[in-house]
């Protein structure tokens, strides 16, 4: 089986641009401050496989449906998620600043998975993988976005800072939402050419 390029390197930067002004950036960065990075980075990633597994078998099963009606399913969650994305800021980028270091492989690890996965469900980024694993390779897919959001958590961890202070979220979270934007007209466009 052969991985589909372009179905990867759309989930990789669908997924990168929607989940950089996310929560789970910011989670990172904070457990980051207080934990061992690479520990909080394996918990996070491990968090981001499942949920990308879940959100494939999903989109998996929309690819069963006839292709035009998944694919204005699709038109209609990828502008709610550019609207989601375009309306601005919804507090996420708070952080209590509270806490102390944990250390230990596993206490860090549980901390970082459990944080990860309870928040991430229904999570744009969740529902964008499974629209793009019903009309593209489901691999190809998967493999984008958990390379995605584990590059997400990775530059929180170890640049996070840098860019808080050079580039304002609300640029990024403006040019995911356009990008998304793009996708909805064009999945629309398609449910009516064929």
């Amino acid at each position: 089986m052969s991985l589909d390029l372009v179905a990867l390197v759309t989930a990789f930067g669908l997924i990168f641009l929607a989940e950089l002004p996310d929560k789970t950036m910011f989670a990172s960065l904070a457990m980051g401050t207080r934990m061992r990075p690479l520990y909080v980075w394996i918990g996070t990633s491990t968090a981001f496989v499942v949920h990308v597994t879940i959100a494939v078998a999903a989109g998996g099963l929309l690819g069963l449906l006839p292709g035009w009606s998944v694919k204005l399913v699709s038109a209609l969650l990828f502008g709610f998620g550019a609207f989601l994305l375009l309306r601005g800021g919804d507090g996420d980028e708070g952080d209590d600043g509270a806490g102390r270091t944990v250390t230990g492989f596993w206490p860090v690890w549980s901390t970082a998975f459990t944080a990860v996965f309870i928040s991430e469900w229904g999570d744009l980024t969740q529902i964008t993988t499974a629209n793009l694993a019903a009309t593209k390779d489901p691999l190809s897919t998967a493999i984008g976005a958990a390379a995605a959001l584990m590059s997400v958590s990775a530059l929180a961890l170890l640049a996070g800072r840098f860019i808080a202070k050079r580039v304002p979220l609300k640029t990024v979270q403006r040019v995911g939402g356009l990008c998304m934007l793009g996708l909805a007209l064009w999945t629309l466009i398609e449910v009516f050419t064929g």
